[in-house]
C-alpha cells in the first residue's frame, strides 16, 4: 500500500505543479472545475449513495450561478469584494460552525443526520469557496505577474503538506493523547502541534526569503498557523461524514490514497480561511 501512494503521490504532483504554474487561468479554472466536481459526487456519498449524482449537478449549478456574476477574467481585478467576498467569509463562518459539530459528535450527529438537505449544504458551505479559494488565490496580483499567484496558491498547499507529514512522524513517535478519538481515533494532540511547528516554520522560512516587512510578515505568519489549524478541523469533518456513512475512503480514483476528497480535505478549509486572515488583517 505504501509503494502505491508512493507511486500516485509521484504522478499527482507533478500533475497538480503543472495545472497550477502552466495553465492559463481560465484553463486553470476548468481544472479547478473538474476537481470541484469530483469531490462534489464523493460529497453526494457522504448523504446518500443513491444521489450521489443529484448532489454533484446541484453544486455544479450553484457554481455556475456564482461563475456568471463574476467571470473568470475579472476575478484578478475583482479582489476580494462583492460577491467573492461573501462566499469566501462564508466558508469561513461555516468552519466555525463545522467546529462545534465535530467537539460535540455523535451527539452532534443527532442534528443533521437524517436531514439530506442540510448535509448538501454542508457540502455547498465546504466545497464552494474552496473553489473561489483557488481562483483568488492563482490570480493574486495576476496583471503584474502572472505566476506570483502560482506561488502564493503553492506556499498555502505546501504549509498543508508540511502539517501533514509533520504530524504523521511526531504522532507516530511521541502521541499519547486522542486529538479527537470519536471522529478520528488515529490523531493526536501531539501530532497536530507537530504538524502546527512544521507547517510554522516553513512560513517563518518564506517570509525571511520574501524579506517582507514586519507587519506583512506577522500577517502571513498568523495566517499561516490559523490555515494550518484550520487544514486539521477539515480532516476532521471528513472523517465524521465519512463515519456516519459508513466509509473508510471517499472514493477509490486515487490509488492508495482514496478520493478526491481523501486529498483535498484538509485545503478546503485552509484555503478560504487563509485568505479572509488576510484580508481581515493586511486588508489585502
Amino acid at each position: 500500500m505504501l509503494k502505491l501512494r508512493i507511486i500516485t503521490a509521484l504522478c499527482l504532483v507533478p500533475l497538480v505543479l503543472a495545472a497550477i504554474f502552466l495553465l492559463p487561468l481560465p484553463f486553470f479554472a476548468l481544472f479547478a472545475t473538474g476537481v470541484f466536481l469530483l469531490a462534489g459526487r464523493e460529497w453526494g456519498r457522504f448523504i446518500d449513495t443513491q444521489k450521489a449524482n443529484v448532489v454533484m449537478v446541484s453544486l455544479a449549478l450553484v457554481l455556475i450561478g456564482l461563475m456568471a456574476m463574476v467571470p473568470i477574467e475579472q476575478i484578478w481585478a475583482a479582489g476580494l469584494h462583492g460577491g467573492i467576498a461573501l462566499v469566501l467569509y462564508g466558508g469561513a463562518a461555516w468552519w466555525l460552525v463545522s467546529l462545534a459539530l465535530v467537539l460535540a459528535y455523535p451527539r452532534s450527529a443527532a442534528f443533521w443526520r437524517d436531514h439530506l438537505w442540510l448535509k448538501a449544504l454542508f457540502a455547498l458551505f465546504s466545497l464552494i469557496p474552496f473553489f473561489w479559494a483557488l481562483l483568488v488565490l492563482r490570480s493574486y496580483q495576476y496583471e503584474q505577474n502572472p505566476y506570483f499567484g502560482a506561488w502564493l496558491l503553492l506556499f498555502v498547499m505546501s504549509l498543508v503538506w508540511a502539517a501533514d507529514t509533520g504530524a504523521y512522524f511526531v504522532g507516530k513517535a511521541f502521541g499519547r493523547h486522542k486529538l479527537c478519538p470519536r471522529v478520528s481515533p488515529g490523531k493526536t494532540i501531539e501530532g497536530m502541534l507537530g504538524g502546527v511547528a512544521a507547517a510554522s516554520v516553513l512560513a517563518l522560512v518564506v517570509t525571511r526569503a520574501m524579506a517582507l516587512p514586519l507587519a506583512e510578515s506577522l500577517v502571513l505568519l498568523l495566517a499561516s498557523v490559523v490555515a494550518v489549524f484550520a487544514s486539521v478541523l477539515g480532516d476532521l469533518v471528513e472523517s465524521m461524514f465519512k463515519r456516519e456513512a459508513g466509509m473508510k475512503d471517499s472514493g477509490q480514483i486515487l490509488p492508495g490514497h482514496g478520493g478526491i476528497m481523501d486529498r483535498i480535505d484538509s485545503l478546503t478549509a485552509a484555503l478560504p480561511v487563509f485568505i479572509v486572515i488576510v484580508h481581515l488583517l493586511g486588508r489585502g
